[in-house]
């Protein structure tokens, strides 16, 4: 059984190695953080079996896969220590995901709650499912994340066709527009369906009730009253009520 251990261990040791390096390669920065779990445990399993030979080996040994990997963890913690123990979370989150409106959804929920009831759709144009969270409210489509409309495959076209026709059949009271790469990551060759009728059918059937102006200085908000003009104009959302 002993002999078997250093097997397990290069087993497991390689195997959440080669997958972290795989996925890192492969997906985007907040997708991945989904994958921290899974790597996670491959990491224990590894170190459960470094533990298991040592402890054969000689017990002074035992409690040294535990102190590498205390070592190991305590790198991160200092280097980002402003972020773990000096900043808002709001403040952390711009400074990780500058491009993304995770802080800026939480108001933007708050608003929608407030101004829908419970049996009553939103819809958001962008990969921004959070924002259904904070609103408690039910997505008007199923497309909740918009990345693989853009991609350059041959199902984008249909896709956007879906997500169109189930917002115009669900017809939610709300509609949130993202105006931001990160939400949408579109290329040169992308079908731009979604967007020109993202501006036919809210010009027709919506009127504009907030903006949210993202600039690197800060955010800002306007719930009721748009601005004819503001000084920056980069990355914003739209938020739109239909009109009764």
């Amino acid at each position: 059984m002993s002999e078997c251990v250093p097997a397990r261990f290069s087993f497991w040791a390689s195997w959440s190695s080669q997958f972290w390096r795989s996925a890192r390669d492969s997906i985007s920065d907040i997708t991945i953080s989904f994958l921290f779990p899974a790597v996670s445990l491959l990491v224990g399993l590894a170190t459960s079996e470094l533990s298991d030979l040592l402890i054969r080996r000689a017990m002074a040994l035992v409690f040294v896969p535990i102190i590498l990997v205390a070592a190991s963890l305590s790198r991160p913690i200092v280097s980002y220590k402003q972020i773990f123990f000096d900043v808002s979370p709001p403040e952390a989150s711009r400074t990780i995901y500058a491009d993304s409106p995770f802080p800026e959804s939480v108001r933007i929920g708050d608003y929608l709650r407030e101004h829908t009831s419970p049996d009553e759709t939103i819809a958001v144009l962008g990969s921004e499912p959070q924002i259904y969270f904070y609103s408690h409210r039910h997505s008007a489509t199923g497309y909740i994340y918009t990345y693989a409309l853009m991609e350059p495959q041959k199902y984008a076209h249909r896709m956007q066709e879906e997500m169109i026709s189930e917002i115009e059949r669900n017809n939610p009271r709300y509609v949130v527009s993202v105006a931001m790469y990160d939400s949408w990551l579109p290329r040169p060759g992308s079908d731009q369906l979604i967007f020109k009728w993202t501006s036919e059918y809210t010009a027709h059937n919506y009127s504009a009730v907030g903006f949210v102006n993202i600039t690197p200085t800060g955010s800002d908000y306007y719930f009721g009253e748009i601005p004819a003009s503001v000084g920056v104009l980069e990355n914003y959302i739209l938020i739109y009520r239909r009109n009764r």
